[in-house]
């Protein structure tokens, strides 16, 4: 286990609307949420804790969720646990399974692990996080140990949960083994003395558990943040077993092209969860009618996150010439413009406006657009950020711009 200097972290951020927005974007449910709300209000430090299993070697955006709301308590200056579930990465969890998940073997779970803290810290700032392993403490428990928080839990309630139920009506195998892990998961938050856990809403039950556990050792039970599943490029949820990810380690260009193929109603929710894009842009760019372009910006808002500015602009230049360019209702050639050409010149010259007082009008009626930037300044000149942009007027023209000084 990592142990840092406290001293070192930023005081706490306690703007009422930063607090609102970490209690809002991306999160399902929270528990308790006024409790909760109180204590991120008073300027108290917190300990936030999520845990991710190495159930496989690299990390994808639905593992980003969790971690970009970790990272969302860091930049406010709390104190967060990035935690390994070495151990309870052998047994296994099956919140969100249909079917009993296998039993891993140490090599595969260390072999895993390998550069999971690396790639979280594509996320968050690894220097000031605490860092841990669960197999430090679970390791050392013994029967008796285990005994005692078995024995805050009954069978019902764990065969109530509606996954296990549904395999219960379905006559399959549930093994003993899969009892162990909400017990493991939350004898986590007693060993780290976490005020705050971060999961899934598939993690709900172990999330509690880890409530009960703190109330049974005399702690103050943690507060838990849920946040939301996302579903993969083939619109099942997001999971490595079924290779439907997009990887944080993927190559620029791999995110993306996955990203545009995902199906349309997923362009939004990737926005509101996997990004941090401002909501008023999102919002924005939502009003968008191209797909397509939509699909680019996210793309750029993705790969720029976890790569940089000129990866993002690269990749986003690629794809509007892979997916936009090559349309048909679309020129082939750049059409060729000058700084600060006046667009509605641009229009007449380019034939979708027959008179200067018809561009106007379409501009004033909200037609046209420059990426992802509705215009609607008559006297707007292109400028030299405009270049290899994708101009579009009304539902079917489309052609990029290329700008000369």
């Amino acid at each position: 286990m990592k142990l840092l200097n406290l001293a070192t972290y930023m005081t706490i951020n306690t703007d009422p609307q930063k607090v609102e927005e970490l209690l809002a974007r991306g999160v399902n449910e929270v528990i308790n949420y006024e409790n909760l709300k109180k204590q991120l209000l008073s300027g108290k430090k917190l300990r936030v804790k999520l845990g991710i299993d190495p159930t496989s070697p690299d990390l994808h955006l639905g593992r980003s969720v969790p971690l970009l709301k970790l990272r969302d308590f860091q930049q406010l200056g709390h104190h967060i646990i990035f935690l390994v579930g070495n151990a309870t990465g052998l047994v296994g969890d099956t919140s969100d399974k249909d079917a009993e998940r296998p039993m891993l073997k140490q090599d595969a779970v260390d072999e895993n692990m390998q550069k999971y803290v690396e790639q979280a810290g594509k996320i968050i700032d690894i220097d000031r996080a605490e860092i841990a392993f669960n197999a430090d403490w679970l390791n050392k428990l013994g029967y008796k140990e285990i005994g005692e928080h078995a024995d805050a839990f009954s069978l019902a309630s764990f065969i109530q949960r509606e996954n296990i139920k549904k395999r219960l009506n379905a006559g399959k195998r549930i093994s003993l083994r899969e009892l162990l892990y909400p017990l493991m998961q939350g004898y986590d938050s007693v060993a780290l003395k976490a005020d705050i856990e971060i999961g899934g809403t598939d993690q709900r039950f172990n999330l509690l558990a880890g409530r009960t556990l703190q109330e049974q050792a005399g702690q103050k039970p943690q507060n838990v943040i849920m946040g939301n599943l996302i579903k993969g490029t083939d619109g099942r949820k997001m999971s490595s077993s079924w290779g439907n990810t997009i990887k944080i380690t993927d190559e620029a260009r791999d995110i993306g092209e996955k990203i545009m193929n995902i199906p349309d109603d997923l362009i939004a929710v990737y926005f509101e969860n996997c990004t941090r894009v401002p909501q008023e842009e999102v919002n924005r760019i939502r009003t968008i009618e191209d797909k397509r372009i939509q699909k680019i910006a996210l793309a750029g808002a993705i790969i720029g996150f976890y790569y940089d500015q000129k990866s993002a602009k690269e990749q986003e230049n690629y794809l509007r010439e892979k997916f936009i360019a090559k349309t048909k209702n679309v020129l082939t050639e750049a059409y060729k413009c000058k700084v600060e050409e006046s667009l509605v010149d641009i229009m007449v010259d380019l034939g979708v406006a027959k008179s200067k007082s018809e561009a106007k009008r379409k501009i004033q009626q909200g037609g046209v657009s420059i990426d992802t930037s509705k215009m609607n300044d008559i006297q707007y000149t292109v400028h030299e950020t405009d270049n290899q942009k994708i101009l579009k007027v009304g539902k079917k023209f489309f052609t990029k711009l290329e700008i000369t000084k």
